[in-house]
């Protein structure tokens, strides 16, 4: 399937509310469906709601119960099809504790980039 065939749902999760809010509407105009979370805790409500999300963009840092990584690592676990799309601007190469077929992009993130970065991994 292709993002032509079907909008694929993209579930955004950043503390960072005009972050979020940015990131939120290029998906959205690049064609895909998004939903969003303010933290991870919210993000797994939404998930084990049965969302049905093929990737998840999510920042590293954030407060709460467990940040991006975590977060990453347990949708690796319970979600293993989705997608996993982390970004900091903090944090340097993290190749090595990326779970399964995570991938990072940099903050800043320009709407160009954070397009091609998502739908190469949906391609797949």
């Amino acid at each position: 399937m292709s993002i032509d065939d079907a909008k694929m749902t993209v579930l955004v999760v950043e503390d960072d509310a005009l972050i979020r809010m940015h990131g939120v509407d290029i998906l959205g105009d690049g064609g895909f469906h998004v939903l969003e979370a303010g933290n991870a805790d919210d993000a797994l409500v939404i998930l084990s709601d049965g969302a049905d999300v093929q990737l998840l963009f999510s920042d590293i840092d954030m407060p709460g119960s467990m940040n991006g990584l975590n977060l990453a690592r347990v949708v690796c676990d319970r979600w293993p099809a989705i997608h996993l799309l982390l970004t900091s601007g903090q944090h340097g190469r993290l190749d090595g504790d990326l779970p399964g077929r995570a991938r990072l992009v940099r903050k800043p993130w320009s709407s160009q980039s954070l397009l091609d970065r998502v739908r190469d991994m949906v391609a797949v």
